[in-house]
Order: structure tokens, then C-alpha cells, then sequence
């Protein structure tokens, strides 16, 4: 499909009344960052630009955990406003697939739908969930759920059913490791690969300063057990 500036126009003002009360890490500028960051990774890629940016910006339109748990209403929602634009069939189809099919969902999203379109997105998306500004939205929405920060007795799961992921009510500090920690290996573009990987290595530093600091330890020491 022709490239077209009115219909990108009209998705972000579209996706930003949606979210207008979206909690924090889940908000308008979390797609924003995911949005530019997909353009970028974009830039080398082979891919239908038009595609990755509506699916950038549609693709938490309605995200699950803010809704029952309801896995439609995302690309129902994505679907009725792109029919609403008048778009073509398959750029449609394409999008709703890239929605339905870019979350973790504790690791059980993995053998549906692929493009090198998602692959991207997908990607733009996990580099939000990492480095400073993941460790951000995880205790932000560790906040918005009334979750602990940490307690020493609750081990991360790391075999979660896909259902018990979406009901963990652990610490957000087992989300590093449930989800965060496993993201570098996730990646699926090159350049997707090197960012993922600073970020990873921030996150390493970010949680030995923060074992150091539970214990009452200066910043230059660290536990054995790390």
C-alpha cells in the first residue's frame, strides 16, 4: 500500500484520546517511543512502512491486562478503526495480525503469525520493556497493581501456563527475570539485537546495585550469589 501521512496522522490522534487515562507505562508515550523506535529499526529493513507504523501505534490499543483479559478487544478495536479509514483488506489483515501476535504472554506467543512487519514492531516494543525506561514501567505498573517491590521468599517462576503469567501477582522484581532478563534473546532484527543487548546490561548493573542496597552494602560490593 502507498505510503500515506493523513491516515499515520489520524492514528495518532486517534490512539492519543484512547489513552488518555491509560496507566503510565501503557500510555500515548509508550507508543510514541515504540512508534519512533519501530521507524528507526525500520530504516534497514525491508518492510511496508505503512504496515509497521500502524502497527506500532495500534499495537496496545486495548492491551489485555487493562481489559479482563480479553485477547480480541485489541485487534478488534485496531480492526474497526482501520475499516473505519477505509484501508485495504490485507493491510488490515496484516495489522490485526501484528497486534494479536507481538506480546510475550510469558513466552506462549511464539508460534502464530510472523513478518519481518511484526518482527520489527515486536522489537521496537521489547526495547520499551527494557534498559531505564523498562525498569520504569515495571515498577510503575508494579505500583498501579499494588505489587511489592521485592521479597526475598518469592522465587521467580520461570515455566509459567500462560494463564498463571497473566494472573502473577509476584514482586517486581521477578518480572526482571519472568520477562525482562529474557528479552535480548528475543530479538529478531540485527539492529533490534545490539540495542537489546545494552539495555540487557544495564539492567544486569541496575539489579546488583539494588541486591547491594537491600542489604545495607556500599555500591562498589556485591553478593556473592549474583
Amino acid at each position: 500500500m502507498e505510503y500515506r501521512q493523513d491516515i499515520i496522522n489520524l492514528t495518532v490522534n486517534y490512539v492519543k484520546e484512547t489513552l488518555a487515562d491509560a496507566e503510565g507505562g501503557h500510555d500515548w508515550w509508550h507508543i510514541y517511543r515504540v512508534w519512533q523506535q519501530a521507524r528507526k529499526l525500520a530504516a534497514s529493513e525491508k518492510v511496508d512502512m505503512m504496515v509497521v507504523e500502524l502497527g506500532a501505534l495500534l499495537h496496545d490499543i486495548a492491551d489485555s491486562k487493562f481489559n479482563g483479559g480479553d485477547e480480541e478487544i485489541g485487534p478488534a478495536k485496531a480492526v474497526a478503526f482501520m475499516q473505519h479509514q477505509g484501508l485495504p483488506a490485507d493491510v488490515i489483515q496484516h495489522v490485526e495480525n501484528i497486534v494479536r501476535y507481538i506480546s510475550f504472554k510469558g513466552g506462549h506467543n511464539e508460534n502464530g503469525f510472523y513478518s519481518l512487519e511484526l518482527g520489527v514492531v515486536q522489537d521496537a516494543d521489547r526495547l520499551d520493556a527494557i534498559g531505564a525506561i523498562g525498569i520504569a514501567r515495571a515498577f510503575n505498573y508494579g505500583g498501579f497493581k499494588n505489587r511489592a517491590i521485592y521479597d526475598p521468599n518469592i522465587s521467580p517462576v520461570m515455566s509459567r501456563s500462560k494463564e498463571d503469567y497473566k494472573h502473577n501477582t509476584a514482586p517486581t522484581i521477578n518480572h526482571f527475570y519472568e520477562k525482562l532478563l529474557l528479552l535480548r534473546d528475543r530479538m529478531n532484527t540485527e539492529t533490534g539485537k545490539r540495542l537489546a543487548e545494552q539495555r540487557h546490561q544495564f539492567m544486569e548493573q541496575y539489579l546488583q546495585q539494588f541486591y547491594a542496597e537491600w542489604e545495607g552494602m556500599s555500591g562498589d560490593e556485591s553478593r556473592s550469589d549474583l
